[in-house]
């Protein structure tokens, strides 16, 4: 009796081996069943899943995810690259320093050297479709392939750039230990990093007691050198404006943000479209109508008032009352009574409503040089001019 039962334990042994189990998996949170033999297999024609456990979110953003996984690397390895291409393993980001219209900006270092990183998100939470992101991302390759060949003082230091950001970590809300998944058709740009921040927050700082003369000749032809150089080279950078110039920490001025700018066509009516800042947009701009490089020179006029004044421009009125004023009334900032003729001429010249009188940005660079600020004539200090700018008595601003 004992050895029949013996021997019908091993029978039993030989036999396990045909038999199968029903084992539980848990997959990502989706519960299924299956038979497995005792070889580990699985027969998929009994496989089922629970209908109530399937998260149909989650593996919709898992799938998206890996597809922009695979579209991404798939682009990578059929493109050669770029000489403007960065590693991107030598790219630390700190923390962010702007958020902007096309993107955000970060504080990084890049291989030892302190940059600002812009990263440019386009694709893959529904705005763009595939079609517009590729159209944005040939945009993008063909401005930064002109960028990365400018070299001057007033113009920002161009580093590099990635087409791709899969290997980026972005710390999430400014946190060394914490970091927030970005889109893989994202693009990023890496440019030198200047401390002084913008022109803009200059400019507000010094609201109450105002630029000296000389400072105000200083930045102007900081400036108009910077945009004559891009002019030269047939670029238009279409939304001039204090908040896209920055300074270093000895106040030089450089011209950044080329998020809009493009290669000057051979033919205007190729460039229309209200590109840019309302209160810094020429008139042809505003109207539709073709334009070119003098639309830089009418922004700069604008940018020119408010260096001098310390000022925005058209405070009060409506971003719909600044357009129809600009256009169908010659709308302009009021000049103080205080500014030197030579400035208030360079001024009016810049923002004439006929884009063919304005100046070339070279002429206004000669223009701006030939200004003597050894006497003065800076804008009054609020606090000399309670009742206005009256420049009456031997010495006008400093």
């Amino acid at each position: 009796m004992e050895g029949h039962s013996s021997k019908q334990v091993d029978e039993e042994n030989v036999d396990v081996g045909k038999r199968e189990k029903s084992v539980s998996i848990d997959l990502g949170g989706i519960t299924s069943k299956a038979k497995m033999s005792s070889s580990g297999s699985l027969n998929s024609k009994d496989l089922f899943f629970r209908a109530d456990k399937i998260d149909l979110k989650t593996l919709d953003y898992q799938l998206e995810k890996h597809l922009g996984r695979v579209w991404s690397r798939g682009k990578e390895a059929v493109r050669p690259k770029e000489q403007w291409e960065i590693d991107l393993s030598k790219l630390d980001i700190r923390h962010v320093i702007a958020h902007g219209t096309y993107g955000t900006v970060y504080k990084g270092v890049y291989d030892g050297q302190d940059v600002a990183v812009k990263l440019l998100d386009w694709g893959e939470d529904g705005v763009a479709t595939e079609a517009e992101a590729a159209a944005l991302r040939t945009s993008f390759r063909q401005e930064v392939a002109v960028w990365h060949k400018l070299d001057h003082p007033n113009v920002t230091k161009f580093v590099g750039a990635s087409m791709g950001t899969s290997e980026l970590k972005i710390p999430a809300n400014n946190s060394a230990n914490c970091y927030s998944s970005i889109p893989s058709r994202a693009c990023c740009v890496v440019v030198e990093y200047l401390p002084g921040g913008t022109l803009k927050k200059f400019l507000i700082k010094n609201r109450r007691k105002k630029l000296a003369f000389k400072i105000v000749i200083q930045l102007a032809l900081d400036l108009s050198r910077g945009l004559s150089y891009l002019h030269s080279k047939k670029i238009v950078h279409r939304d001039v404006k204090t908040e896209n110039m920055l300074l270093d920490a000895s106040r030089t001025l450089k011209i950044a943000d080329f998020g809009v700018a493009r290669v000057e066509a051979q033919n205007p009516k190729d460039m229309t479209g209200e590109t840019g800042t309302l209160g810094y947009m020429a008139p042809e701009v505003l109207n539709g109508k073709p334009y070119n490089r003098r639309c830089d020179v009418y922004s700069f006029g604008i940018c020119l008032w408010e260096i001098y004044c310390c000022e925005m421009p058209y405070p009060d009125l409506s971003f719909a009352e600044v357009s129809a004023a600009v256009v169908r009334q010659n709308l302009r900032p009021e000049i103080p009574r205080c500014c030197p003729s030579s400035l208030v001429n360079v001024m009016r010249k810049c923002w004439d409503a006929n884009s063919e009188k304005r100046p070339d940005m070279d002429e206004v660079v000669r223009l701006l040089e030939a200004i003597d600020t050894s006497k003065g004539g800076g804008m009054i200090p609020d606090d000399q001019a309670a009742h206005g700018c009256f420049c009456l008595g031997k010495h006008r601003g400093p």
